[in-house]
């Protein structure tokens, strides 16, 4: 049996690869270009191109591509082929360093927000060496960033970036205060958990809902649904086994370290988690485990879901961001540490991150706004659209101690001071996970719970760094100008838990109560994506933004405009499946058996002198639902034909909220309540214990 330590990474260009394939010296140069952001020679360019070709068609691959991740939320690729002619006829295979640093994708389809206009084609890749090389399909994929001819970001992974170096910066300037001055390099780095649906292939191909929008549409709630709490971690059905398996194996080929897999809460639902990675590698290897996890679900007859509510009525899906901060000699910077000045230092950034969670709630929350994710954020199953910090008993104490100038946990005879003996050794991890927190702090790193399933996890965590980045860079521009450091920092650290201990709460999330109390706070309670996304334009974050070198103004109103868009696109498509289902399927379906019913009410009546009142009852029901869709179907179509007429974005999200939505909600009521009285052979499409249990 072949052993997993023989084929992981297998397909990767990874550092064993280089250490055998480059010359010494080219390899050192792009070890401090990885390591250091050290420019990049074109000699050593070309010297890793001809490596990596050779490896690459030594493996299968006859083509290679630039990778990357456009506004659109998938990856894109353009494919050539390593081929060149030679004068006699044949063909040699060439790749040079120019080839593998940067390409030209033709950026005039991919949404740009008003940067590019339609006519202005030109775009460029620019290799991420930092992101190893891959191969997948018989192609040698390159990691890349998309930008425009005249400089401006058209991705997700080139902002990234800027908010790691910008978060990196700040916090080598606070660890130089502490005296660490061995640290170069600061890092964040996440573990994303990914749930996910598995459907049968054949059922799915029933339902359009599901082929148009990943999302069930229409459909009545089963018997059973997750009432009973037994699909979680429960034993895994052989048909999933051996999909997870097949999964697991061609993950781990791509050097993606899947850790975990079991089954979630809903029925047919499951979940994959992997080892923790650097964020731009942690994002890269994210987008390419959606990938293969469609395609795998193919070869078992299966079709992998990543919708965030694809079912009404149970569980949605999130992708669960587990977020750290590391220096390069292996400290995590939110662990407590083991004395008084590692507990100072922890400290320091835990205030760090409650401040910047508080300051930017609503870039938190708008960097997980979608069509998708709004049907999920504030069901009870994922957190509230308001952000909160959950920290536990012990930490809130602590925080509780310096705020008001008390011993800590009754045990110490001195006011707790930081940077002396007094501050006690406190674990990194005493209290229950709270499951209802968007942030909750779970030992040595914060979990963000709030992203949607589909999300790229590049969006949360370039708001989160940057945002972190901002919180530390004020920090220590007051802690440099300090006369007495222990003093300036016990200070600061109380002022910014006594301004921001607002965003702390440890309770249940799901509560209503909390609700009301966040409002209380102060705290923004955005529901939807049209609630959310204006606010990345808000003069604080455009500031702050553009400070940092994260976006230009130019790129932050872009992106606005180009996530409403989406949104509008996205809620339009369902509108119009809705309606086509309505009327092509559901209504003509409900309707042949009400006449074929009232068809046996009259046969029946002719034979005999039965009173035939079930029958006669139920056509009556099926009549006045069927008015119900009609009239229902109707207003969803006028609310189409509206949108069509407004021009701007902003205005259009607003209509999709408030018109759209709710006629989508409307007809879907009197239709699912059609089904639960419809005869299943008359249904026309799959209902949802066969989705649910039918695999």
């Amino acid at each position: 049996m072949e052993k997993v330590t023989d084929f992981f990474g297998s397909m990767v260009f990874d550092e064993r690869v280089m250490k055998a394939t480059l010359p010494e010296k080219v390899y050192k140069s792009l070890k401090r270009t990885i390591d250091r952001g050290t420019p990049l020679d074109i000699s050593v360019a070309n010297s890793v191109a001809a490596a990596m070709k050779d490896w690459a068609i030594e493996k299968g691959a006859t083509h290679y591509t630039h990778w990357f991740q456009p506004m659109t939320g998938v990856t894109a690729e353009k494919h050539d082929s390593f081929i060149s002619p030679a004068p006699d006829g044949r063909v040699i295979m060439e790749f040079s360093g120019k080839e593998l640093v940067k390409g030209e994708p033709d950026a005039s389809s991919f949404p740009s927000g008003g940067l590019r206009a339609t006519f202005e084609a030109r775009g460029y890749t620019a290799w991420d060496p930092t992101s190893y090389a891959f191969i997948k399909d018989g192609t040698l994929y390159i990691p890349t960033a998309f930008c425009s001819y005249t400089g401006e970001a058209l991705d997700k992974k080139v902002p990234l970036l800027r908010s790691m170096e910008a978060i990196n910066k700040q916090a080598l300037r606070v660890l130089k205060l502490f005296g660490n001055t061995k640290v170069k390099s600061v890092r964040t780095s996440v573990g994303p958990e990914q749930e996910y649906f598995l459907v049968d292939r054949e059922m799915w191909k029933k339902r359009k809902d599901l082929i148009m929008t990943g999302r069930t549409l229409f459909g009545a709630m089963p018997p059973k649904g997750q009432e009973m709490d037994d699909h979680y971690f429960g034993s895994i059905k052989p048909r999933v086994a051996e999909y997870m398996a097949d999964l697991d194996k061609e993950l781990w080929k791509l050097g993606i370290l899947a850790k975990t897999k079991h089954n979630e809460v809903a029925p047919a639902q499951h979940e994959l988690a992997p080892i923790y990675d650097t964020t731009n590698i942690a994002a890269d290897h994210n987008q390419l485990t959606m990938e293969v996890m469609q395609k795998v679900a193919l070869r078992h007859g299966l079709v992998c879901l990543l919708h965030e509510k694809p079912f009404a009525g149970v569980n949605g899906s999130g992708k669960h961001n587990n977020w750290s901060i590391s220096t390069d000699q292996g400290e995590n910077l939110l662990s407590p540490g083991e004395t008084p000045a590692e507990n100072a230092q922890f400290l320091l950034f835990l205030a760090a991150v409650i401040q910047a969670v508080d300051d930017y709630q609503d870039l938190l929350r708008l960097s997980v706004a979608t069509a998708g994710n709004d049907h999920r954020l504030g069901a009870n199953e994922a957190p509230p659209a308001v952000i909160s910090i959950f920290l536990g008993d012990e930490l809130t104490a602590v925080l509780d101690a310096i705020e008001n100038d008390t011993p800590y946990g009754g045990t110490a005879k001195e006011k707790m001071k930081l940077g002396v003996d007094v501050l006690p050794q406190f674990s990194k991890d005493t209290t229950d996970r709270n499951r209802t927190s968007p942030f909750a702090f779970t030992g040595n790193k914060f979990e963000f719970r709030m992203l949607g399933s589909s999300n790229s996890i590049s969006c949360a965590n370039i708001h989160l760094n940057a945002a972190v980045a901002e919180v530390l860079k004020n920090f220590a521009d007051e802690l440099e100008s300090a006369s007495d450091f222990n003093t300036a920092l016990h200070e600061l650290i109380k002022k910014t838990i006594k301004e921001h201990k607002r965003i702390i709460f440890n309770g249940n999330g799901y509560d209503d109560a909390w609700i009301a109390e966040a409002e209380k706070r102060g705290l923004m309670n955005l529901k939807t994506t049209a609630d959310a996304m204006p606010h990345i334009c808000d003069k604080k974050n455009v500031e702050m933004l553009t400070s940092h070198g994260i976006f230009t103004e130019a790129e932050i109103f872009s992106r606005r405009d180009i996530m409403l868009e989406n949104y509008v696109k996205t809620v339009n498509i369902e509108a119009v499946t809705m309606v086509d289902m309505a009327r092509k399927e559901i209504i003509p379906a409900v309707a042949k058996f009400a006449a074929d019913t009232a068809s046996a009410v009259s046969v029946k009546k002719s034979v005999s002198s039965a009173a035939c009142k079930y029958e006669t009852k139920l056509v009556s029901e099926l009549s006045e639902l069927i008015d119900e869709m009609d009239e229902a179907t109707t207003e969803l179509e006028s609310a189409v034909s509206g949108l069509k007429d407004i021009a701007e974005v902003m205005p259009a999200s607003e209509f999709v909220r408030d018109t759209m939505l709710p006629a989508m909600d409307k007809l879907r009521e009197a239709a699912d309540k059609a089904e639960t009285i419809t005869a299943e052979e008359y249904y026309p499409f799959p209902a949802y214990d066969k989705l649910l249990f039918g695999v």
